[in-house]
């Protein structure tokens, strides 16, 4: 009986990049130094559309904030009126310097909404009221808020 021979042992491949040449190896030494700076950049980008969003969204909520104030301060005003029914003629804007509640609230509207003028036209016979409210926020322009109503003088 005869033994079987062994395999013949093949020669092993080489391991990888062992067998590059010096010249090769020095190309590919920057292609992680790359990849590292285009990642950098695409978060710096991230970052910078996340503050403009920021920017954006204080801007908007700035300008939500006076309007929610000019709607607050008119309906204030027409409480003012409703309570002080006698003296509603005093509330329009040529008479308001003389009745205290509406110099009162007219300068409650110039605190809180900037660069704010103020137009009451208040009908002292027929009870009816129309009130403008005017501001300008920089960089924005001017904005308006007006209402009217009508205050029962029975």
């Amino acid at each position: 009986m005869t033994q079987p021979t062994p395999p013949c042992s093949l020669p092993s491949k080489p391991r990888r990049g062992v067998g590059r040449t010096a010249q090769a190896r020095r190309g590919l030494r920057g292609v992680s130094l790359i990849e590292a700076l285009i990642a950098i950049l695409i978060f710096a980008f991230g970052v910078l559309g996340m503050v403009g969003l920021q920017a954006s969204m204080t801007r908007a909520q700035t300008s939500s904030k006076f309007r929610a104030d000019a709607a607050t301060l008119a309906s204030e005003v027409i409480g003012l009126m409703w309570i002080d029914r006698g003296q509603l003629a005093n509330y329009a804007t040529a008479n308001c310097s003389n009745h205290d509640p509406c110099l009162d609230w007219k300068n409650k509207v110039t605190k809180l909404l900037p660069g704010s003028t103020v137009a009451v036209a208040a009908d002292g016979s027929t009870g009816a009221v129309d009130i403008t409210l005017t501001w300008t926020v920089p960089g924005e322009g001017t904005h308006t808020y007006a209402t009217s109503t009508s205050v029962n003088l029975d």
